[in-house]
């Protein structure tokens, strides 16, 4: 699997109006490349592993342990109840994943270009990619199973938009991979600091203090975060044409990943 990273960009004008306040373009994430990573790794394992067993070969036979083990005696008492629905987490992100999104800020506004309903099937998260049409063939081999999304603007040019993406899981932990990516392409970006989120494990948030710049529009500054539980992978976008500051993006990702 491979990085993921930004929302779909809006179609710009072909010249943009002079008169007119400057647009903010939103950049589109980039591809993924943690299959490449893992390409390699996997070569390395193997030129590792043939060095082992030649220096091996070269060693006289250890005397192995006996196979024969005491028995071990069963635990008495009952059997622990189930989980309720309440306290089963399974149950909760396999309901409607849209209702653990956070809520917007008071005096927000709904980002128009985000699907209306809440949900984005597997065409319109790829097509918030650099490259739709390979994201498209890789978000398939890697079970991605549907896509809740939520997002404001606050004033003229801030953004936030956060997307929980779940996997189906049967090949392998593709929520975990789908952070991993997204991690490696924000701390690739020059000019960017990054922190991790308490209480995720490797979560991760990342405020770029250079701006992205294009001509005709206003700079813009972005911050990111990445998570991940189970079969869920949390993104996190934000936008705006001053500096994000950390405690922002720190406390949004927070207060989204205690709803998981």
């Amino acid at each position: 699997m491979t990085p993921a990273v930004a929302p779909a960009e809006p179609d710009a004008p072909a010249e943009p109006d002079a008169s007119a306040e400057p647009v903010v373009v939103r950049p589109r994430r980039r591809g993924r490349t943690a299959l490449l990573i893992a390409c390699a790794a996997v070569l390395g394992v193997v030129a590792g592993t043939c060095t082992g067993y030649l220096i091996q070969a070269d060693r006289k036979p250890t005397t192995l342990p006996s196979l024969s083990q005491p028995t071990l005696g069963r635990a008495k008492g009952d059997a622990p109840e189930p989980l309720s629905a309440a306290q089963d987490r399974q149950v909760k992100v396999d309901g409607d994943l849209r209702k653990l999104l956070v809520k917007k800020p008071a005096g927000a506004k709904d980002a128009p270009w985000l699907s209306s309903d809440g949900w984005m099937d597997l065409a319109e998260y790829a097509a918030s990619y650099e490259k739709p049409g390979t994201m498209f063939g890789n978000l398939v081999s890697d079970e991605f199973r549907r896509a809740a999304v939520t997002g404001w603007t606050v004033g003229n040019h801030q953004t936030t938009e956060i997307y929980l993406v779940q996997y189906r899981q049967q090949q392998s932990l593709e929520a975990a991979d789908s952070s991993d990516n997204g991690q490696y392409w924000a701390a690739k970006k020059a000019g960017t600091d990054s922190w991790p989120v308490p209480g995720t494990g490797s979560g991760m948030v990342y405020v770029h203090t250079r701006p992205e710049t294009k001509v005709g529009y206003m700079p813009v500054y972005g911050a990111e975060a990445h998570a991940y539980r189970g079969d869920v992978a949390l993104e996190i976008w934000m936008y705006d044409t001053r500096p994000i500051p950390k405690a922002k993006i720190m406390d949004l990702a927070k207060r989204q990943m205690e709803r998981l």
